[in-house]
């Protein structure tokens, strides 16, 4: 009825290797395969510490808060009103005289709107910057008739001569009175990005492109001559407006938009969204959240938290007001508190600045990793085709190496460093740090 044993065993041992041979395969990764991690050190995921505006009080109480913690930030700051900028808030275009006279017998449409609220902060009056932001925000919204009536009300009151005479700027950038360039140089050479939020902090869907253009490339200029070329990577236009057509100018003269960054690689929830990051089949998710007075602790740490057990998302925070300074300003013991809860997941959280953790995204998804074995050591070459002198970031590299190695040395050109050998259910690795496009990296087996 069954077969003799020995037949037995010569019919099933075959089997047996094969099913051996599988679970010692399945999933286990060649000695010198290299991974780049998802994000810097191998993190679960990334925070960035933004705030609008370049307020005093962010410097006064939360930036010592976030330098005790060690914590790096990205402020956004309004150029124009910095002591020793050269630029400065002006209208580009006709002269205003012509622009107001013309009004009194010209409504406004859709031909001479733009020109009127481009105009409109330097009509040489008072109180005329509230009317460009309101008009600005509903032409935005395609409330375009609105918008109008909004603007012939203004002209209507500076041809009556009832407003007072003189420049206004608008509230954000009479709160950062106190900042100098010689303080953000400071904080700059701590790790903090100074970025650009403009000249004026203006409302641009309002502009024509000549004043949008204005605003964000002098502004640029400005940062350039007292920071340095690094600090021009990253702007925020004001308000986190998305306007196309502000967007198109802007994306020709910043690398980097916390408004949006299209790339086929990212799924973004901007501030004002209810998504939570959800399912994607996109690399990273950027999932922006303000902190502000209606955003209640538990809800702010409840963010880190899903970032925290996610893999895939980088949590852009976004702060105004400070210490009751600013728009929905938050106690500087609330910041206290958050930035403690952040840094107790530094396991787990990379936090960068803003332009830091894009560069890292970027490289990452534009870089190639070819490697070899020779004489023992692993030869890996790591590029991209980025612009090198811009995207300068270190990659986080995961390489596997034998089972039996312990620790390891990594040779770049002239850096030396040495890893311990981890394990996952993949096998043993090494975790190390890279530049991109310089030279062979050669691991070795140290013992």
């Amino acid at each position: 009825m069954y077969p003799d044993k020995p037949v037995r065993i010569k019919l099933i041992l075959p089997v047996i290797l094969f099913l051996l041979q599988a679970i010692v395969c399945s999933g286990q990764a060649t000695p010198g395969h290299t991974e780049i991690t998802e994000w810097q050190y191998n993190k679960n995921g990334a925070v960035s510490i933004t705030y609008d505006d370049g307020s005093y009080n962010q410097f006064k109480y939360a930036l010592p808060i976030m330098e005790r913690l060690k914590m790096p930030a990205t402020f956004f700051v309004i150029t124009g009103g910095i002591p020793g900028s050269k630029y400065y808030g002006k209208f580009i275009g006709r002269p205003v005289k012509e622009i107001i006279a013309e009004s009194a017998t010209i409504p406004t449409n859709g031909q001479n709107f733009l020109e009127r609220c481009s105009a409109g902060g330097y009509l040489g009056y008072k109180g005329t910057i509230t009317y460009v932001t309101r008009a600005a925000s509903l032409y935005d919204r395609k409330k375009t008739e609105e918008a109008y009536k909004l603007m012939d009300e203004l002209y209507q009151k500076v041809r009556s001569g009832v407003l007072e005479p003189g420049y206004q700027p608008c509230d954000e950038v009479l709160q950062e009175k106190g900042s100098t360039w010689d303080d953000f140089r400071r904080y700059a050479a701590e790790g903090y990005e100074i970025a650009s939020h403009s000249i004026t902090h203006a409302s641009m869907p309002g502009l024509d492109s000549v004043n949008i253009t204005y605003e964000l490339e002098k502004s640029k200029e400005d940062i350039k001559e007292q920071m340095g070329e690094r600090y021009t990577f990253s702007t925020e236009v004001p308000y986190g407006y998305e306007n196309e057509r502000v967007m198109k100018i802007a994306y020709k003269i910043y690398p980097a938009l916390r408004n949006r960054m299209p790339e086929p690689w990212l799924k973004e929830l901007d501030r004002p969204s209810k998504q939570t990051p959800g399912t994607t089949d996109k690399d990273y998710i950027q999932w922006q959240r303000e902190a502000n007075t209606r955003a209640p602790l538990p809800l702010m740490k409840s963010w880190v938290d899903t970032t925290t057990d996610r893999k895939d998302t980088w949590l852009v925070i976004v702060i105004h007001g400070v210490q009751g300074l600013g728009y929905e300003a938050l106690p500087a013991a609330l910041l206290d508190d958050y930035f403690q809860y952040i840094k107790s997941k530094d396991d787990k959280l990379w936090v960068a600045t803003f332009g830091d953790v894009t560069k890292y995204m970027r490289e990452r998804e534009s870089a190639k990793v070819q490697n070899s074995e020779k004489n023992g050591s692993i030869n890996i070459m790591l590029t991209h085709s980025l612009n090198k002198s811009m995207y300068n970031m270190p990659l986080t590299l995961k390489t596997y190496v034998p089972a039996n190695w312990k620790h390891a040395k990594i040779k770049q050109g002239k850096h030396l460093q040495q890893a311990e050998v981890i394990s996952d259910v993949k096998g043993s690795y090494l975790l190390y740090q890279v530049h991109p496009n310089e030279g062979t990296v050669t691991v070795s087996n140290l013992r």
